[in-house]
């Protein structure tokens, strides 16, 4: 259509959550037509509009990895809104399956519907009413009706109980008996809702969403991150003539008893059950994906120091070397 997009693929070692920018140069890229920042950044907003009075719960369900469906109009609006739960708990990466639009034709649909087992760790975004009855027995269900333009706000939905599922096809909510762990924050709620009476554009409000959402959940893992960092070895026992030291065992209790003092009320105005929510995230998916990640990354480190250390003794060993 002559529209040229320069883009760049993120590659393994980026960092979740971050953005590269690509940088454009006068001479090559003049032809450029349009510079997209992302390409998987959704309207935060316009998503969790319906339901933005219980937009905490939704990020303990997503932080949680907790079986969710999102039963959506149109296509469209399904796969933003599981697009927008995804990256709620961002820079943390769900680590668990997400699919932005499920439908009858899946290889998994058998194993998703089955009542024999209990729900897999998963988002599913899906529109076929027939869903309404297979997947009654799904633990936390949101539906939503259409999406609003940028400046309208719609009916917000209510939590109903799991009881109710029968109305599901034709009744908005969210569908749970989740009891959520922490209070809920009731100043972001009036920030959005003073947005919306001062009609305030979809993409502020979405920015002012994001940033109480990054902050939430930096306020959760500092302290996972800083114990965390406490299980690397002294760079003293690093020795060239013994292997490289390994990582002290992550032990839950030892780390609970470090949100005593450096816990997550150093950073956040929540109140609540910090330490059940974390009881709780030790469990997840999210939590074994993150920290598989994070020993992977020491274990490197580890190793790249007694590299450096053997190799600083090889050269001390070597006549004429200085």
């Amino acid at each position: 259509m002559g529209v040229v997009m320069k883009v760049r693929i993120p590659t393994c070692h980026d960092k979740p959550g971050t953005t590269q920018i690509v940088q454009l140069t006068q001479q090559a890229d003049t032809h450029i037509s349009v510079i997209l920042p992302t390409v998987h950044e959704v309207d935060l907003f316009r998503c969790f509009c319906p339901v933005f009075l219980h937009s905490q719960m939704l990020w303990e369900l997503v932080l949680l990895g907790e079986p969710l469906v999102v039963m959506a109009p149109s296509p469209s609006e399904s796969s933003e809104t599981v697009l927008a739960l995804v990256n709620c708990i961002s820079p943390l990466k769900y680590f668990s399956d997400f699919r932005p639009y499920f439908t009858i034709h899946d290889s998994e649909f058998k194993e998703y519907t089955t009542r024999t087992q209990a729900p897999p760790s998963v988002i599913l975004g899906v529109t076929n009413p027939f869903f309404a009855k297979t997947l009654q027995h799904w633990p936390h269900i949101i539906r939503i009706g259409d999406l609003k333009p940028a400046g309208e706000i719609p009916k917000q939905v209510k939590v109903k109980k799991l009881k109710n599922l029968k109305t599901l096809d034709s009744k908005p909510g969210v569908y749970t008996s989740y009891k959520p762990y922490l209070n809920r924050d009731e100043e972001i709620i009036k920030q959005l809702q003073k947005g919306v009476q001062q009609k305030r554009p979809s993409e502020a409000q979405s920015v002012i969403l994001r940033r109480y959402f990054l902050e939430l959940t930096q306020s959760f893992i500092i302290p996972l991150e800083r114990y965390v960092a406490s299980l690397m070895p002294l760079q003293r026992s690093i020795s060239p003539w013994k292997s490289p030291p390994q990582l002290r065992q992550f032990l839950p209790e030892e780390f609970m008893k470090t949100l005593e003092k450096t816990g997550p009320q150093l950073t956040s105005r929540i109140k609540g059950d910090w330490i059940g929510l974390y009881r709780h995230f030790l469990k997840s998916p999210n939590f074994d994906g993150w920290f598989k990640t994070r020993r992977k990354e020491m274990t490197q480190k580890l190793e790249a120091l007694h590299l450096e250390a053997l190799c600083e003794e090889i050269m001390c060993c070597v006549p004429g070397t200085v």
